[in-house]
């Protein structure tokens, strides 16, 4: 358990810091376009070359009341394609870490699959849109972790955004189409609805709901996350810290986590 303990201890200096932080920014400002900056990373097509780290833990999850650690490396790499449409490129790629979730005194460490998202998004005044495909590809190094198989689907995001306020979801449905013919298809449909509200000082507060339907194996988890975060600057570099409860609302008692939380540290690269 040393190595939750210390997931732990990471997580909560995360958490004391944004919470230092979020009274510091009201005082402080750190700089006229910070909340433009929030509103960029609210809009998952901006034009804007970030890498978050997000770090979730759970715990309760099935019936050995297994803990699992993950942090998802995230980066984000806009391209322009014209002047009135770009590709935004998102990559997810999973370190686990996790104890008694597939049998009792179990533990597996490693890489999980990569999700792969290119999202073509013409440029828009109102309504902001984005459409393109989704790839699950098999980068898992242990075989509880990954699904030995290659997934193709399509991607589509819808919001809109006025300053400091942003509403929208986006949305996944990945199929399959090659891989090991010894392991169970891969069919899931993922979305996230979202609301956040950002301030002058780069602050900002949300709430997100996330749905994960498993239609292979029937089972759906839903989860509410209200959030708040902030921006600072660590010399030059530019960095978002955000901190979310994770509250279960939706889930088979197999996969549904008694609670969790998710602590994100964003580095952004603005223009």
């Amino acid at each position: 358990m040393i190595v939750f303990s210390n997931n732990i201890k990471q997580l909560l200096l995360v958490i004391c810091f944004i919470l230092n932080f979020q009274c510091y920014a009201q005082e402080e400002k750190p700089g006229a376009s910070a909340q433009e900056l929030a509103d960029k990373l609210a809009n998952p097509v901006a034009s804007l070359i970030s890498v978050p780290l997000q770090n979730n833990l759970n715990y309760g999850i099935g019936p050995y009341n297994g803990v699992k650690y993950t942090i998802n490396v995230q980066p984000v790499i806009p391209f322009k394609l014209s002047d009135n449409l770009n590709l935004i490129t998102r990559y997810i790629l999973p370190v686990v870490d996790q104890r008694n979730i597939t049998g009792l005194n179990t533990h597996e460490f490693g890489l999980s699959d990569a999700t792969v998202t290119a999202f073509f998004a013409p440029k828009s005044s109102k309504l902001i849109y984005g459409i393109g495909p989704a790839f699950l590809v098999p980068t898992a190094t242990e075989k509880f972790l990954g699904t030995e198989k290659f997934g193709l689907g399509p991607s589509l995001l819808i919001m809109h955004q006025g300053k400091g306020l942003s509403v929208g979801f986006i949305a996944n449905q990945i199929w399959s189409v090659a891989g090991a013919s010894d392991r169970a298809d891969f069919n899931s449909f993922y979305t996230q609805i979202f609301l956040s509200h950002s301030y002058k000082s780069g602050a900002s507060w949300g709430v997100n709901a996330e749905i994960t339907q498993n239609w292979e194996g029937n089972t759906t988890l839903i989860s509410l996350n209200p959030t708040m975060g902030g921006i600072t600057k660590f010399g030059k570099q530019v960095v978002q810290f955000s901190v979310q409860p994770l509250i279960p609302i939706v889930g088979h008692q197999s996969i549904r986590p008694d609670w969790g939380l998710r602590a994100v540290v964003a580095f952004v690269f603005p223009e």
